[in-house]
């Protein structure tokens, strides 16, 4: 039986508002990547720009790094869809219990280059252990996990960017999973490996955790948005929220005109719609979680700020919550040339340009550069 009816209006206002979308948070970067559940950091920059950009107190690309590499309350890893995070150092244990107990689907290598299950343990077991108290490079950490499991793990049969890596690497995000694997700062221009130091949680509590945090950050929200924004089977997802349902983690709630699911207890919603124009980077967490994703982006901005029904290839601006615009930046010395393009008429200037050019002055300060805005057509296509 449904406990609450809410709107695409109230849920988007509270998603803002809970993420530093609605107005800039207080606190830190391991905050907020905390309530955003993982900023997307395959580009570093735009997880640099989409953190600080949600802080008060003038926050720049410099205080996320000093909480990456200096503070540690970050840690680049691998995290939700096997992809590249930064998450906050104190969630780890949530997170390595919950994706290492998510079921794998069929493995994409060719029968001679897979790995059994006792090879899988090995290589994970080989990594934790040469990287305790190391950061190493990842012919470093090659030689090492050789040295430990045998000559075939470093047989170089897997295809990757016209060369072959070595057999182990196929397990590289199922070790950061495991809680044995994540970034370390470059040496130069080559990346290090590191070990986190985290003993993951019991799988049920972990799953538990972040279903209930996923909830928060972006209910209400079905199994199937839940099973897109994690990358699992929706079969799984359903059988998981039934559990958290009968166990009274969570209940069900009218989301435009469906069912769908919150935190037990946290049916509050706020009574105003979203205001205000914010520019997202790319792969953002408020783009890629918000559900349902033809509200999120309307009309013309499902075929403009989409590709190929991927979210996060654009950066995009928003208007009231909903995606009016995409955008694009290009850097010379400090100074910061940025773009938008608005789709269709959504994008109300005579109202919105004066706090869409606080938002560029914004971005310039977060990059530590001078952004000047222009307003016409973006020809730069989407991110890989």
């Amino acid at each position: 039986m449904t406990t609450h009816s809410v709107t695409w209006n109230e849920a988007n206002a509270r998603r803002l508002l809970r993420q530093g979308l609605a107005e800039p948070a207080k606190g830190s970067p391991g905050a907020m990547a905390a309530a955003m559940l993982g900023a997307h950091a395959q580009v570093l920059s735009a997880a640099e720009l989409s953190l600080a950009l949600r802080l008060d107190g003038g926050a720049t690309r410099a205080d996320v790094r000093e909480a990456l590499w200096t503070d540690r309350s970050l840690v680049k890893t691998y995290g939700p869809r096997g992809t590249i995070h930064l998450l906050a150092t104190a969630d780890l244990p949530m997170w390595t219990g919950a994706l290492s107990a998510i079921p794998s689907g069929a493995n994409p290598m060719p029968p001679d280059v897979r790995m059994t299950a006792e090879q899988t343990d090995q290589v994970v077991a080989a990594i934790g252990d040469a990287l305790d108290g190391a950061e190493l490079t990842i012919d470093e950490l090659t030689d090492a996990i050789v040295a430990r499991t045998g000559t075939w793990a470093g047989d170089r049969v897997m295809d990757a960017f016209q060369d072959k890596w070595p057999r182990w690497r196929q397990m590289t995000h199922t070790a950061a999973h495991r809680g044995v694997l994540a970034f370390g700062p470059n040496h130069g221009r080559k990346v290090t490996y590191t070990s986190p130091g985290v003993t993951p949680m019991e799988s049920a509590a972990a799953l538990s955790e972040l279903v209930r945090r996923y909830l928060h950050a972006y209910g209400p929200a079905t199994p199937q948005h839940f099973a897109k924004w994690l990358a699992t089977p929706k079969s799984w997802a359903d059988e998981l929220f039934t559990r958290l349902a009968v166990e009274g983690t969570i209940e069900e709630a009218a989301f435009e005109g469906g069912p769908a699911w919150v935190a037990a207890g946290d049916t509050a919603f706020p009574d105003t719609p979203p205001r205000g124009v914010r520019l997202l980077p790319y792969f953002d967490a408020y783009t890629i979680a918000s559900q349902p994703r033809e509200l999120l982006f309307p009309g013309a901005a499902y075929e403009r700020a989409l590709a190929g029904g991927q979210a996060g290839n654009y950066p995009v601006v928003l208007v009231d919550g909903t995606v009016a615009g995409v955008w694009h930046q290009r850097r010379s010395g400090r100074r910061i040339a940025v773009t938008v393009e608005p789709i269709g008429d959504s994008l109300d200037f005579a109202a919105g340009r004066g706090e869409l050019a606080q938002q560029v002055r914004r971005i310039g300060e977060v990059l530590e550069g001078r952004a000047e805005l222009t307003v016409g057509r973006i020809t730069v296509g989407p991110h890989a």
